[in-house]
This record gives structure tokens, C-alpha cells and sequence, in this order.
């Protein structure tokens, strides 16, 4: 992070320091930048690299004021976006938000084969039941509510098992497509793209935790017993040691609470009666009448 530039006293009254309230350095007016929504001001430089991390991380929502004592909960404009980033992280941040237009527009779709990823129109856009939806790209048909292929007569179960297209992971664990760089949530079917990391993904829009490589749920394997049998063992990405001593903190934080309510059990029965007690009286004493 830059650090303040030391500047004579007789300076100060010409040109003032403004302070940031992100790296707390104090810096020059033409080195700092204020959100038109909400008018707070930071030095360049933070709110560059604030607004790099998330558009790399992939937000879900439009970018916020980084204070999060914001009184106007200001964001900031694409315009403000574009000009302090690369043309590449400008590139990702539209295409981020025509991603997230696309999945809540509830007139539009993506194509669910994963060698196509066009947007598709729904034909009866007033009806809110499964129908036919024909992609104009590669001509599949698929349902629009659960994104397999189209099943006229048969209703979507809500346990629906995860049918995969051509190009897609398979729940029998392909090894030829176990790397592929871009997947669809088991559970949402929203596109997700994996740059680096273990093998532990969670979906940034339904939070749903599953394995990439063979598409399992994880949402209840706390201790990630998933990687030590059967085709994804040993692919979670880490260390034996991280494991264990992941495993080792899961297993302490709940050895934890149950010591702490072992513990506090006895002094909550002896208490019960006393607040019991107390309560009553309080009862008691306002249903008495008032002196005349």
C-alpha cells in the first residue's frame, strides 16, 4: 500500500491533505477519487484494488461503497468502473452483470448444453409452469424450469437427478472431463468457472457446497470425508496436514459448545428457580390494585 508523502507545514494551507479512510494515508485532491452517489472520498489507488478484488472474486451484486458506514449505501457507476480498471477486468465486470440480468430475468434463460451458452427467450413469458424452450444456437429443447431435456407429459420432481448434456461431468466421474474448466451448480445450474483452488466449491448464488470434479453434495461433510474414498480421493487440493488440521478445528469447535453447555448446564438449573421466583413476584405485584 502507498504510504503519505511527508509535506512542510507551509504546503498544508495551499493544498491540504485529504485523509483515506481505507489505508488512513493522507494524500493531494488529484489523488483521490469521490463516489458521485454518496460522495465519499479514497485515495485512487485503494479504490482501484478494491474494485479489482471483487469484479476477479465475481460479485453478486453491484459494487458498493467500500465504507460500510455509508450513510447513502452509494455504489458505483460503470462509467466511475471503467475509468479506473483494465479494459480486461471492464470486459469481466459486463460481462458479470449480463450474467446476473440473464439469471434473474425471468423472460430469458441460458442454454443448458455447456458447448453452447446462448440466451434463450421464453415463448410464454406470463406462464410460471415448465414449458418448451428451444435454443435458436443449437437447437435443443430443454424444460425452462428445471433446464433438462424436454419431458412432455412428466412433471419435475423436486429431487430431480441432475441430467448432464453433451460436454458436461457425469455422475459416473469421466476423467476426460473431470478438469473442465467451466461447470453448471448441480443444484441451480448456474455457471461456474474455476481459475485455481481445492475441489471444495459453493455456489455464490445458492450457496450449495459440492465437489467439482464429480459433482457430489458436500453440504453436510463438515470434515470433507468425501476425498478420502472413491474416485475424488486425495483431489481435494490441499495437504494431509491442512486436512487433519481442518478436521481438528470442525471437530474442536463443536467439542466447544458441547463443554461450555456441559459446564453451564448445572449453573442453569440452580438459576432457573430464582428467575422463576423473581418472575412471579413481578406478576404479583402488578396485579395488585392501587391504594385509594
Amino acid at each position: 500500500m502507498t504510504t503519505a508523502r511527508y509535506r512542510p507545514t507551509w504546503d498544508l494551507a495551499l493544498d491540504p491533505l485529504v485523509s483515506c479512510k481505507l489505508c488512513l494515508g493522507e494524500y493531494p485532491v488529484e489523488q483521490m477519487t469521490t463516489i458521485a452517489q454518496c460522495q465519499c472520498i479514497f485515495c485512487t489507488l485503494c479504490l482501484k484494488q478494491y474494485v479489482e478484488l471483487l469484479i476477479r472474486e465475481g460479485l453478486e451484486t453491484a459494487i458498493s461503497c467500500p465504507d460500510a458506514a455509508c450513510p447513502k449505501q452509494g455504489h458505483l457507476q460503470e462509467n466511475e468502473i471503467e475509468c479506473m480498471v483494465a479494459a480486461e477486468i471492464m470486459q469481466r465486470y459486463k460481462k458479470l452483470q449480463f450474467e446476473r440480468e440473464v439469471l434473474f430475468d425471468p423472460c430469458r434463460t441460458w442454454c443448458p448444453a455447456s458447448t453452447c451458452q446462448a440466451v434463450c427467450q421464453l415463448q410464454d413469458m406470463g406462464l410460471q409452469t415448465p414449458q418448451l424452450v428451444q435454443c435458436k444456437a443449437c437447437d435443443m429443447e430443454f424444460c425452462s424450469a428445471c433446464k433438462a431435456r424436454w419431458h412432455p407429459g412428466q412433471g419435475c420432481p423436486e429431487n430431480m437427478p441432475i441430467t448432464f448434456l453433451p460436454g458436461e461431468t457425469s455422475s459416473a466421474f469421466k476423467i476426460e472431463e473431470a478438469d473442465a474448466p467451466i461447470k453448471r451448480c448441480p443444484k441451480c445450474k448456474v455457471y461456474i468457472e474455476r481459475d485455481e483452488g481445492c475441489a471444495q466449491m459453493m455456489c455464490k448464488n445458492c450457496k450449495h457446497a459440492f465437489c467439482w470434479y464429480c459433482l457430489e453434495s458436500l453440504d453436510d461433510d463438515f470434515l470433507l470425508i468425501h476425498y478420502d474414498k472413491g474416485p475424488c480421493r486425495n483431489k481435494l487440493g490441499h495437504s494431509r496436514a491442512s486436512v487433519i488440521w481442518h478436521r481438528t478445528q470442525v471437530v474442536g469447535i463443536f467439542a466447544g459448545f458441547g463443554l461450555l453447555l456441559l459446564v453451564a448446564s448445572p449453573f442453569l438449573l440452580l438459576a432457573t428457580p430464582f428467575v422463576l421466583c423473581c418472575k412471579c413476584k413481578c406478576s404479583k405485584g402488578d396485579d395488585d390494585p392501587l391504594p385509594t
